[in-house]
């Protein structure tokens, strides 16, 4: 930015804002049917073989972890490096504490599968996808991923704000309060949206970006409405009370600085970027302010229109249109 946002300099007015959760994604799921959801343990799975019995072991697992062993003859070739895994001490480490953490991922399938009828309910004919866990070993760069019909999740990297590791592998702080159970489903359901539709990047504008992200918030909302906000933007409490009593400041600093519509890349990146807070505001705001207001302004369109549908919501590339016909006034 050129010049510092300066509104907090005047002192905050403490207003209370709603959450973004409502009764427009609140389904009535009742008669949506789904085959009992299966966490596929490729982690017990494999982690239960001693090593020396890879060979012969390997093949009774091809049917149900095809995804990872294929469905040809064992090759060979593939036999050392699946040893060095399963004898690898980080990775026996990892596997250890996620065996002590997730003994049993029966939350998960109740969840998932909740979230599934609520998906067909809204998508009809989405597929559901196989769930997959497996030990990434540390590998933090895409701790869940959706390919083709497969969710698959680095069960490994939702071990908790107190598994030394994490701290070790020199991740930020605000990065692992959001690696543990109560964030779980939540980072699943982000991964599940493009069954739905092909990730579209968004415009060059603030606004763009705001608007898109709150586009997969709303999603996230449609199926789970009734998991707590906070676990689906991964923010604290403290951060979403912060939000409740300054959300209004936070859009009148939008505004009155003219930043909606720029298309600056350290604009764009102040509203939209993670860490631990965002900078111009307060060390106590919660990071990527942008996609909670495009949070509001997204749910605030479909509480503005009722015949408007989440599909026609995720469907609209208009920001601006979405932005007017929701009417979005915080405060008010």
């Amino acid at each position: 930015m050129n010049k510092p946002i300066r509104f907090f300099l005047a002192g905050l007015f403490l207003l209370a804002a709603c959450s973004p959760s409502g009764s427009r994604l609140e389904a009535d799921i009742s008669a949506i049917r789904v085959d009992p959801v299966t966490v596929h343990r490729y982690d017990q799975a494999l982690f239960g073989i001693h090593p020396d019995s890879l060979p012969e072991k390997l093949g009774p697992l091809k049917a149900e972890f095809t995804f990872f062993l294929g469905s040809g003859p064992t090759d060979t070739s593939k036999i050392g490096p699946l040893r060095e895994y399963l004898t690898n001490y980080r990775n026996l480490e990892f596997y250890s504490a996620t065996e002590r953490m997730y003994p049993d991922l029966g939350f998960l399938e109740e969840e998932l599968a909740g979230a599934f009828r609520h998906l067909l309910y809204y998508f009809p004919e989405a597929p559901i996808p196989r769930v997959y866990t497996y030990i990434s070993g540390g590998d933090y760069s895409r701790p869940i991923a959706l390919y083709d019909s497969v969710l698959l999740i680095s069960i490994d990297d939702y071990l908790g704000a107190d598994f030394k590791p994490y701290i070790a592998d020199g991740l930020p702080l605000y990065r692992i309060r959001r690696m543990d159970r109560d964030h779980l489903v939540c980072d699943c359901l982000r991964a599940l949206e493009a069954v739905v539709r092909v990730p579209v990047p968004p415009g060059n504008t603030l606004l763009d970006h705001m608007v898109e992200a709150g586009k997969l918030l709303c999603f996230v909302d449609a199926m789970i409405p009734g998991y707590p906000d906070r676990f689906k933007i991964g923010y604290s409490a403290e951060q979403m009370a912060w939000l409740g009593k300054n959300e209004p400041h936070v859009w009148t600093a939008i505004i009155e600085n003219q930043l909606l519509y720029s298309t600056k890349g350290s604009v764009i990146r102040t509203f939209m970027s993670d860490g631990p807070f965002t900078a111009d505001f307060s060390s106590v705001s919660p990071p990527r302010l942008g996609e909670y207001i495009g949070w509001r302004i997204a749910k605030a369109w479909l509480d503005r229109n009722p015949e408007a549908s989440l599909k026609g919501l995720l469907a609209e590339q208009d920001a601006q249109k979405i932005l007017a016909g929701s009417k979005y006034k915080p405060g008010k």
